[in-house]
């Protein structure tokens, strides 16, 4: 069975976002960046050309596919900043109601800005998501 298309990578965290060309998309990237670093303790990597991740887990499904994925991560979109929030969002409705203008996917947490939304309720988010993504 095939895995992730997504692999982990070699490529610069740090070149990645000083070649965002939106200064405040870049300024928010960062800022992310730092405080990912600091929630999960792990070094950012690149997780193909445009998803920066923090840890890893493996996965295998009953289907037999499997492969290797990130506990947190983000990516700065042309449209959104969306963050990787690996064990989707049904526990985090309490948490996701005091986090200001967002809207939400399987996994995924889009936000325009980091202005938009309650950065101590974004990191708790993350925090959360770290310890509990195991696959």
């Amino acid at each position: 069975m095939a895995g992730n298309k997504t692999q982990e990578t070699d490529a610069s965290v740090p070149a990645f976002i000083a070649a965002i060309e939106d200064e405040r998309k870049r300024k928010d990237s960062e800022t992310i960046v730092e405080m990912m670093e600091r929630v999960t303790g792990e070094t950012p990597k690149m997780w193909g050309p445009s998803i920066i991740g923090f840890g890893s887990y493996h996965y295998r499904y009953e289907s037999g596919r499997e492969g290797d994925w990130l506990k947190v991560g983000f990516s700065p979109r042309k449209q959104n900043l969306v963050l990787y929030i690996s064990d989707g969002f049904k526990e985090y409705g309490t948490l996701l109601g005091k986090l200001g203008k967002h809207s939400t996917g399987k996994s995924c947490l889009y936000i325009k800005r980091l202005d938009d939304v309650d950065q101590t309720i974004l990191e708790k988010m993350v925090d959360r998501s770290y310890k509990t993504s195991t696959g």
